[in-house]
């Protein structure tokens, strides 16, 4: 199994001169197995450029697993050109929104509505299915099997573990570490705190002993501070989770938006240098980055 990244940032893509190294696309990533089957998680404007690299090889099945629908993980869906090919088959998985009771297919379907955008959903000639996943409920693809699980973010998010050809990787889309939101004095306070230890071996296994780690790592612990709530994780929690699964590689990602070359390079320097047993195991992703398991 091997992986390509092809969208690194978070929130908006920032294309320009201070963010052409690490690159501007928002979260794509694309995972092939040993037998060339593709699955790709998140399809935010990095999935355009992958696409360019797909067309050679129509007709084609894609199988896309969306985290969750917040635009930065959607917004390249209708510039993901097999879509309009026909003899193409594109499954796209993800989760039924608790609260608006909605399916993964409004992802795409809004996107198409008049006021967006100029070509109507009926306009597509690929083969497009849409997929539900569940809590815990395995996904085979092909050779590869792919087991979601909800992690903490202001809408259903999934994280993805994927296993297949003796590798392992799982990426969490978007994700902070949950804190109690009760006082100690507070008569939920002990009830949710058991919540939160029993979702946090929940994400353990889940992501144990993983051959690449893939993480929401947002924010500097600064940052952080005026931002908890937002949904995003920090440096240090990433290195935590990392740690705390045993993962065999670590790779940080979902880059804030005013984040440039010249600071992820800073901020690589000082987490080898705070984290030297960690070191050789950690990496900030970038467009391009492609990695053999």
């Amino acid at each position: 199994m091997k992986f390509k990244f092809w969208g690194v940032r978070g929130s908006i893509p920032t294309p320009g001169p201070m963010t052409v190294r690490y690159g501007g696309n928002t979260t794509c990533i694309e995972i092939r197995t040993d037998r060339n089957e593709l699955i790709i998680l998140d399809a935010g404007t990095g999935i355009h450029a992958l696409a360019q690299t797909l067309l050679r090889d129509m007709p084609l099945t894609a199988n896309i697993f969306i985290t969750h629908t917040h635009w930065d993980h959607i917004q390249g869906l209708p510039f993901f050109l097999p879509i309009f090919f026909k003899n193409n088959r594109i499954n796209i998985y993800g989760g039924l929104d608790p609260v608006t009771d909605e399916n993964i297919n409004r992802a795409l379907s809004a996107q198409l509505q008049y006021s967006y955008f100029p070509i109507h959903e009926a306009q597509l000639k690929a083969r497009i299915e849409y997929l539900t996943v569940r809590p815990g409920e395995t996904v085979s693809v092909g050779s590869a099997r792919i087991t979601p699980i909800i992690l903490n973010h202001p809408v259903l998010n999934f994280g993805y573990r994927v296993e297949c050809d003796g590798a392992s990787l799982f990426f969490t889309g978007d994700f902070e570490n949950p804190v109690n939101i009760y006082q100690p004095e507070d008569d939920y306070y002990e009830s949710f705190q058991l919540f939160l230890v029993e979702k946090n071996q929940e994400i353990q296994a889940a992501m144990r002993e993983v051959d690449a780690l893939i993480v929401d790592s947002s924010y500097t612990d600064e940052e952080y501070a005026i931002r908890q709530g937002w949904g995003h994780g920090t440096y240090r929690s990433g290195i935590k989770l990392a740690t705390e699964a045993n993962a065999k590689r670590l790779f940080l990602t979902h880059h804030e938006p005013t984040r440039t070359d010249a600071d992820l390079d800073r901020i690589y320097r000082e987490l080898k240098g705070q984290h030297p047993h960690f070191a050789d195991r950690l990496f900030i992703a970038y467009e391009g980055m492609e990695v053999c398991l």
